[in-house]
């Protein structure tokens, strides 16, 4: 049996798009880079990658964009990453901000300082095949997950991996990483909901 491969945007605003579109692709997906709202229309999930969420937030709310972006997240399956994760979280802190609320989560922004205090490191995480290589640049937090937010990796005792019916969201960047099992688990959810 062949299995089909989805259309899968990576919204292309800030951030490292192309490494996101590589991954989705070395995974079985098609990847588009999305820039208009109405490319929205023929896809099958969407990743929104890191980038400065407040400013990203700024051209989102030209077009339309926003709206449909909304909607869009609600009824299709979506990953965020790093500020992709902040614009998915139902609550942003410091400072607070709009948000797409897709995931029942409270993420504060820049917790873990500035660009020098960025790491890579490995943690054990619920995919399989062994500990999951990080990387994290001005990574946000989650704070705090409700009760439908199934936890797939902590970093200690902090949320780093999520995943909440059809949607995930990570604080760290799996795009810079030779490891593929996060995009590999985000094509899986898109084909399950195809």
């Amino acid at each position: 049996m062949v299995e089909t491969s989805p259309t899968i945007g990576v919204l292309a605003i800030q951030g490292d798009y192309d490494a996101h579109a590589r991954r989705l692709e070395e995974s079985g997906a098609r990847a588009v880079l999305v820039r208009k709202p109405e490319q929205l229309d023929s896809l099958d999930g969407i990743v929104i990658p890191g980038g400065e969420s407040s400013t990203m937030l700024k051209f989102l709310e030209r077009d339309g964009f926003l709206e449909k972006l909304t909607e869009f997240v609600r009824v299709k399956p979506s990953f965020g990453t790093c500020a992709g994760a902040i614009l998915l979280a139902k609550n942003v802190e410091n400072p607070a901000q709009k948000s797409l609320a897709a995931i029942d989560m409270t993420v504060k922004r820049n917790a873990y300082g500035r660009q020098i205090d960025s790491h890579i490191h490995e943690v054990t995480s619920k995919l399989s095949g062994g500990p999951l290589e990080m990387v994290f640049i001005r990574a946000p937090k989650i704070s705090a997950t409700g009760a439908g937010v199934d936890v797939l990796a902590e970093d200690g005792d902090e949320p780093v991996l999520v995943r909440q019916g059809k949607t995930m969201a990570a604080t760290f960047h799996p795009e810079l990483s030779e490891d593929k099992r996060v995009h590999e688990e985000f094509v899986r959810m898109v084909r399950e909901h195809l």
